[in-house]
């Protein structure tokens, strides 16, 4: 194997013929940031969140397609490298018309996992919801109490009927905890405050925009005020629209726009509608504003010939990841959707009861 020597911020590696220099970085332990790349996935360079600067030739290059040539000298981590991986992952953020958390949330002094804890509802996981609470709680008494609900002023039903009862249903559910929990720390809590981590916003909505998160409801719902049991919270709870982010703790964009301490841009870009598209049959989900067009869902299932999987649609500026136009969003296998969830490096694909799975 033929053997190449190169400097990789000012470390001398000796490096193979057709390795990238992404692969070179990380053999040597140097990180480089990515996010439309996956190893064993064909090379197909889009975010350039992953640029480098050839020394040499003074040309930014993208790590995860160059392959090393002998004597390169490669900086990762230099001030123009990083302004120019700011600029990409702004501009991804342009046009990324999505929340990371739910406003309900947000809103709450508390920082009460509200979605979570609808979600834990509907899928009649009980015990984890008492867990959740009690964790929450933190031995204290619980804040819904004496709040005056700034969870349901801003939850998006309201806009539509009437906003969950989401503080009927908190303080229900405190009010029933049994007198002992399991002794452990609920999978589903976190003390992080979501208030200071970064987080997008979708921007001004249109009506039929608003109406694209009732797509995960069922259509005939009984609803309840008032909360007597846990038969009628999760009732209620399955009238939440979900416009929170299945992937809010494993989102590499987001993880990103932390490292690079980068604000959500003001004005958001508007290359197409907020949609939601649901596979019943799968599980499957897909809200193409979280999309970024990395297109790594297209090309884990690019050998697929047999069965429908996503694929570019449009040309240019206005493509978009879609079902082939000769087929169904529900014609797409449950093979198909769990390599595409995996691989989605955004909460665009992810699973309609993904709590379920935890």
């Amino acid at each position: 194997m033929l053997k190449m020597k190169i400097r990789i911020d000012n470390i001398e590696i000796e490096a193979e013929k057709d390795q990238t220099i992404l692969e070179s970085a990380r053999k040597a332990g140097i990180d480089i940031p990515t996010l439309c790349h996956k190893d064993g996935v064909e090379h197909y360079s889009s975010c350039m969140v992953c640029m480098v600067k050839d020394k040499v030739k003074n040309s930014f290059i993208p790590s995860c397609s160059a392959l090393v040539q002998d004597g390169m000298e490669i900086d990762t981590s230099g001030e123009e490298v990083i302004h120019i991986r700011k600029k990409a992952i702004s501009l991804l953020l342009s046009e990324h018309r999505a929340e990371c958390e739910a406003q309900c949330r947000i809103v709450c002094p508390a920082g009460y996992n509200i979605p979570v804890m609808n979600r834990l509802l509907i899928a009649g996981k009980y015990e984890e919801t008492e867990e959740l609470i009690r964790a929450e709680m933190n031995g204290g008494d619980l804040k819904c109490v004496n709040c005056k609900a700034f969870c349901e002023n801003a939850c998006r039903r309201k806009k539509i009927d009437t906003p969950v009862s989401i503080r009927n249903m908190r303080i229900f559910i405190s009010n029933n905890l049994p007198a002992a929990g399991k002794g452990q720390v609920s999978p589903y809590y976190s003390e992080t405050d979501v208030r200071k981590r970064f987080s997008s916003r979708v921007g001004l909505l249109e009506d039929i925009e608003q109406r694209e998160w009732l797509k995960e409801c069922s259509e005939n719902i009984t609803r309840y005020r008032e909360i007597a049991d846990y038969k009628s919270a999760s009732e209620e709870a399955e009238s939440c629209m979900h416009c929170d982010c299945r992937a809010a703790d494993n989102c590499k964009l987001r993880d990103l726009a932390e490292k690079f301490e980068l604000k959500d841009p003001k004005g958001k870009f508007v290359n197409a509608s907020i949609a939601k598209k649901v596979n019943h049959k799968t599980g499957l989900v897909f809200e193409n504003a979280k999309c970024i067009k990395c297109g790594l869902c297209v090309r884990v299932c690019g050998d697929s010939k047999e069965e429908t999987s996503l694929c570019f649609i449009n040309r240019g500026f206005i493509s978009i990841i879609s079902e082939p136009l000769t087929g169904e969003f529900v014609d797409i296998p449950a093979s198909v959707a769990e390599k595409s969830i995996d691989i989605c490096p955004t909460g665009a694909l992810g699973h309609l009861n993904f709590i379920k799975g935890k």
